[in-house]
C-alpha cells in the first residue's frame, strides 16, 4: 500500500468516528498539557532562583583560603611556617596562576586592628579591604556609580552601603538619624588604634580621599572599602609592630578569576588538590539546579501518569474498533492487503489519536503557562515589593524543546497503545473475519 493511500485511509477512518476519537484524544490533551505546564513551572522557578542568585555573586570567581593541615609545612621560599596551616604566599600566586583556565589571582588583606573613619561630626567603624595585583577595580568586573575605580595612594573606594554606616556619636534617642553623607571627592580621616603593654591606646591618623562610589550589587562590594594592598600592609606593620613577610605570614585570602565560568568547578577542585581551601558560588547553584532537575522529573512524572491513563483509553478504543471492523479487516485482506498493511493502518490510527491529543495538549499547556506566568509574576512582584527584594523575571518558562518533546511523546504513547490491537487485527484470518457477525 502506497504511503499517501495509507495516510488517506487513516484520516478517513478517524474522521468516521469523530466523537470517539475526540473523547479518547481528550485524555491525551490533559496529560500532555499537564506535562508542559508542570515542567515549564519547574524550569521557570529554577531560572528565577538562579538568575536572582547570579546577581549576587560573580560566577567566574573562586575564593581561596589557607588550609589547616597536619604536620609541618614548608613554603616554596624555604621558610618554616606554623605546622597547622598551609599559607597563601607569593609562591602560591605563581602556583595557582599556572593552572589552566585561570585568568587572575588577586591577593587580599584586611586591617588587623581597630579602625575608625571620621567625616565632619560623623563616625563609622568598618573594615578595609586591601587588593593587590590590579590598579583599577574595573579589571575584576566591579562597576562605579560615581567617581573613579582607580586604586591610588591615600585614596579609598567605597561600597554603596558605606555612607549609611556614618553615625553621630552624640546621637540621642528621639533625634533624627543623620542623612548618609555624599562622600565622593571628600576627605575622610582614618584613625588606627592599638594598645601598648600597659593597655594604653596608641593612635595614628591618615587623611584619605574618597575617589569612587560603587554600584549596588547586593553582595560583598556594597559593604567594602577598597585600598591598595601595599597601603594595608603598611598599616598592619604599624599595628603589629614588625615587618610583614608574605612568604612567612601569608595573605588573608585570594580571589581567583577564571576565563570561562564553565571551568570554575574544575579549577576549584585543582586548587583544593594543591592543598588549599577553595569555594565558589557555583557549588551552591549546582545544588539548586540539582534540586530543580529532580522537581522537573517529579512534575513530569505527574503529567506522564495522566498520559498513561490516556494510553489505556487509546488501547480500549482501538480494541473496540477491531471488534466493530472485523469484517472490514477481512475484506481488506481478501482484496490483497497484507498483515503489514493492516498493522500500519491501526498503528497509524492510534498514533494519529496521540498526535491530535498531543497537539491540543501543547497548545493548551503553553497558553495555560502564559496565563499562570502573568498571575504568578503579579503575585511575586507584590511580595518582593513588600519585602524589599528584586522583582521576579518569570515564573513559568517553556523552552523550545519541551512542546516538541511533549508532542513526540504523546504520539509515541498513542503508537505503543495501539500496538496490541494492531497486532491482533493483523493476525485475523480473512475467512473468519468475513464470517464475523
Amino acid at each position: 500500500m502506497a504511503f499517501f493511500d495509507l495516510v488517506s485511509l487513516i484520516l478517513d477512518n478517524l474522521n468516521r468516528r469523530k466523537a470517539r476519537v475526540g473523547l479518547t484524544a481528550t485524555g491525551v490533551v490533559i496529560g500532555t498539557a499537564a506535562v508542559v505546564i508542570l515542567v515549564s513551572l519547574a524550569i521557570g522557578l529554577q531560572r528565577n532562583a538562579t538568575s536572582s542568585l547570579y546577581g549576587i555573586s560573580d560566577l567566574s570567581r573562586i575564593d581561596v583560603y589557607a588550609k589547616f593541615v597536619e604536620g609541618p609545612v614548608v613554603s616554596g621560599g624555604g621558610n618554616q611556617v606554623p605546622p597547622s596551616q598551609k599559607l597563601l604566599t607569593n609562591d602560591t600566586i605563581a602556583e595557582i596562576t599556572a593552572l589552566p583556565g585561570v585568568k587572575q589571582v588577586i591577593p587580599r588583606d584586611y586591617i588587623m586592628g581597630e579602625s575608625i573613619f571620621k567625616f565632619a561630626r560623623l563616625e563609622a567603624y568598618m573594615g578595609i579591604l586591601g587588593v593587590g595585583g590590579i590598579h583599577d577595580l574595573s579589571e575584576i568586573g566591579i562597576k562605579v556609580q560615581e567617581g573613579s575605580l582607580e586604586l591610588g595612594k591615600n585614596s579609598i573606594i567605597i561600597g554603596s552601603q558605606i555612607p549609611t554606616y556614618f553615625m553621630n556619636p552624640q546621637f540621642r534617642p528621639g533625634q533624627e538619624p543623620p542623612t548618609p553623607p555624599d562622600l565622593v571627592g571628600q576627605t575622610v580621616k582614618l584613625t588606627l588604634r592599638k594598645y601598648d603593654e600597659n593597655g594604653q591606646p596608641i593612635t595614628r591618623s591618615f587623611q584619605l580621599v574618597v575617589v569612587g562610589l560603587l554600584e549596588s550589587t547586593s553582595g560583598e562590594e556594597d559593604y567594602s572599602v577598597y585600598m591598595p594592598i601595599e597601603t594595608i600592609t603598611t598599616y598592619n606593620e604599624w599595628l603589629m609592630g614588625r615587618r610583614i613577610n608574605r612568604n612567612k605570614d601569608g595573605y588573608q585570602n585570594f580571589v581567583v578569576r577564571v576565563n570561562d565560568p564553565k571551568e570554575v568547578i574544575d579549577v576549584t577542585n585543582q586548587i583544593k588538590d594543591l592543598g588549599y581551601e577553595a569555594y565558589t558560588f557555583q557549588e551552591y547553584t549546582q545544588g539548586i539546579n540539582s534540586f530543580f532537575v529532580v522537581l522537573q522529573v517529579i512534575f513530569g512524572g505527574v503529567g506522564a501518569t495522566a498520559l498513561l491513563v490516556a494510553a489505556i483509553g487509546i488501547a480500549n478504543t482501538m480494541t473496540m474498533a477491531i471488534l466493530e471492523r472485523t469484517r472490514e479487516i477481512g475484506l481488506m485482506k481478501a482484496l490483497g492487503a497484507t498483515n503489514r498493511d493492516v498493522l500500519s493502518v491501526f498503528l497509524g490510527e492510534a498514533a494519529g489519536i496521540g498526535f491530535v491529543g498531543g497537539l491540543g495538549g501543547v497548545v493548551i499547556g503553553w497558553s495555560g503557562g502564559q496565563i499562570l506566568n502573568v498571575l504568578a509574576i503579579g503575585y511575586m512582584a507584590g511580595q518582593a515589593a513588600s519585602q524589599g527584594g528584586p522583582p521576579p523575571s518569570l515564573a513559568v518558562f517553556t523552552p523550545t524543546w519541551l512542546p516538541i518533546f511533549a508532542l513526540v511523546f504523546a504520539t509515541l504513547i498513542g503508537l505503543l497503545s495501539g500496538l496490541y490491537p494492531a497486532l491482533r487485527a493483523a493476525s485475523l484470518v480473512p475467512i473468519n473475519a468475513l464470517k464475523y457477525e
